[in-house]
This record gives C-alpha cells, structure tokens and sequence, in this order.
C-alpha cells in the first residue's frame, strides 16, 4: 500500500508539479466535477489555471496543498488567504480535487484536515467554501463538523452545461 502525503507547496514546487496539478483538475472535470469548469477545459488552460495558483501562492494570497500517493500527486486543495481589510481572519476553501482514480482512501478528508491546519497556522479562525449540492464533497464536510449556511439554486453549471444547485459551508476554527 502506498503512503499518503500531504504536502504544503512553495511556488517552486507548484511549478515543478503544474502538469499533475492540471491532470488532477481534468480528470475531476471529466468526472462531471463542477469545478469551474466546462467539459471543452484543455491540459493548457488547466495549466494555465495553475499557474495563476502558483502566483498567488508567490504573492502570500493562498496556500497549495497536495495529496501524494506515493510519488505520484493525486489530490488538491487550496486556501485563499488574501482577504479584505475588515475580515483577517477568514479564509475560503477552494478546489478539493482528487483523482477518481485515487478516491475512497480518505485523500479529501485528509487534504481537509490539513487545510484547516494550515488556516489556523495562517491566523485564519472562519473558513468557508461552497460545494455542488448533494454530491460526495457535501457529506464530506458534513462529516468534518462544517456548518451549512444554505443552498443557492442553479448557482453554476456541470461541465456538461446543466444547472447545479450550490451550498454553502462554513467553520469556525477558534
């Protein structure tokens, strides 16, 4: 059995890794993950994608978590750290993705759980994040102890071009 890592990436291993990161990304889109997404999301725009992550992640506006099996990057999970003046302690959780291939180990709830980690260490005491309504990810973080805020219909679309009905999660990590 292959260890599972969860690893805190630098911009430079953001890099290193872009062409996993973005294979991570299509396979969730082609999985049918409304993701930001739609289903015509090439290896170069998914790239690209990441490398405006990797940017951020230079800047100090997010944190790149990875989930290694093996050597092999499986999963990912961002936080988006920049936040306006009269909301320092908040963060967002963005794009927990992990390879249908890889799924059902506990990669999530392990990028989950490491990602609130790194938010507390980054002064971060509110979290939130939106996920597709009634899907895996949402009884997830039901799971995790998040608290549903509400549901926003027809919020974004599938890859595929249908509705998707959206809710919303929050934390509080103090």
């Amino acid at each position: 059995m292959k260890l599972l890592e969860i690893r805190w990436l630098s911009a430079a291993e953001g890099r290193q890794y872009l062409g996993a990161l973005a294979d991570v990304l299509l396979d969730c889109v082609e999985g049918g993950a409304s993701v930001s997404f739609m289903a015509s999301l090439s290896k170069p725009e998914a790239e690209a994608f990441f490398e405006k992550v990797v940017e951020g992640v230079e800047r100090g506006d997010r944190i790149l978590l990875a989930a290694f099996l093996g050597s092999e990057l499986r999963g990912t999970v961002q936080i988006l750290t920049a936040t306006p003046p009269n909301q320092p302690h908040r963060a967002d959780i963005a794009k927990l993705l992990v390879k249908r291939s890889a799924r059902g180990r506990g990669i999530a709830r392990s990028l989950m759980e490491q990602a609130e980690e790194a938010s507390r260490r980054a002064g971060k005491t509110l979290l939130v994040l939106d996920t597709v309504t009634g899907g895996d990810a949402e009884r997830l973080y039901m799971r995790m102890g998040w608290t549903k805020a509400g549901v926003i219909p027809n919020y974004a679309l599938f890859p595929d071009g249908r509705f998707c009905d959206t809710t919303i999660f929050w934390k509080d990590l103090a």
